[in-house]
């Protein structure tokens, strides 16, 4: 009688990442891919529903990463993770020294095998979900820790033909616009870059700026005030008279941060 297939979920907001890894994991014989995430909040969602017993989570997703999909969940309920990432070297450390699997970015078949054969063994000896938790929650904390130490005080900027060093204090927002981000100061200059928006945003202190939704960054200091939109969302305004958008799932995070007394 041949074993019960390994249920697996694939969480990444980049669809060709998303599909090289689901077509990678079609490779393997006893695999059952139960669902697939664009966000966090559905990788969430389909842990919740179908309870799998490998999740394949990229660490950098818009709103919500990797590594906060696994705090929304209970620690019983916290399937084994994989963490599948860029060349990180926080990461790799934090999650190397905790046990923590990773995967790094293009995945090779040979390391996605051994991530198989590993949560394999770890369901064979009945590895509870809340050590595997406790496990991610140590590697959270030491990898936050390594990149607070790496936020930039400054930013180079292309505008035109030259390159303006921009402090980050002085940005109000970034806006993403396709392959572009667009960077306005409080000050109202404006600078366009071909950049990805997390990736910039973990060069940021979370402190300082806030995601106001998929697309947008805000500085928390230039937030003058804010518009209760229908359906429970804000406009935020900014001191240099920008309005932008606050998605329902990033104002939950803004009624915290901001508007609670």
């Amino acid at each position: 009688m041949s074993a019960a297939p390994l249920t697996v979920i694939v969480a990444d907001d980049e669809r060709p990442a998303r599909r090289f890894l689901t077509s990678l994991l079609k490779t393997f014989s006893g695999i059952d891919i139960v669902g697939e995430a664009t966000t966090g909040e559905e990788a969430v969602a389909l842990i919740r529903t179908h309870r799998p017993q490998l999740a394949l989570l990229d660490l950098q997703m818009p709103e919500l990463g990797g590594l906060d999909v696994v705090r929304r969940l209970p620690p019983a309920t916290v399937p084994l993770v994989a963490f599948v990432t860029a060349f990180d070297d926080h990461a790799i450390e934090a999650f190397e020294l905790n046990a923590v699997d990773y995967l790094l970015k293009p995945v090779h078949r040979e390391r996605l095998q051994a991530t198989l054969e590993r949560t394999r063994e770890r369901l064979r000896r009945r590895e509870p979900g809340d050590v595997q938790a406790t496990a991610i929650a140590n590697a959270a904390t030491a990898y936050e820790r390594a990149v607070r130490r790496q936020y930039a005080d400054r930013l180079p900027l292309r505008h035109r033909d030259r390159v303006a060093i921009v402090p980050v204090r002085s940005i109000a927002s970034i806006v993403a616009d396709g392959e572009f981000l667009h960077v306005t100061t409080t000050s109202n200059e404006t600078y366009t870059v071909t950049h990805r928006l997390h990736a910039l945003e973990a060069r940021l202190d979370p402190r300082r700026f806030i995601r106001l939704s998929r697309g947008t960054l805000a500085n928390l200091d230039a937030i003058a005030h804010v518009n209760p939109m229908p359906g429970g969302s804000y406009v935020a305004v900014l001191t240099n008279g920008q309005e932008l958008s606050v998605s329902r799932i990033q104002s939950r995070t803004l009624r915290e941060t901001l508007l609670k007394l």
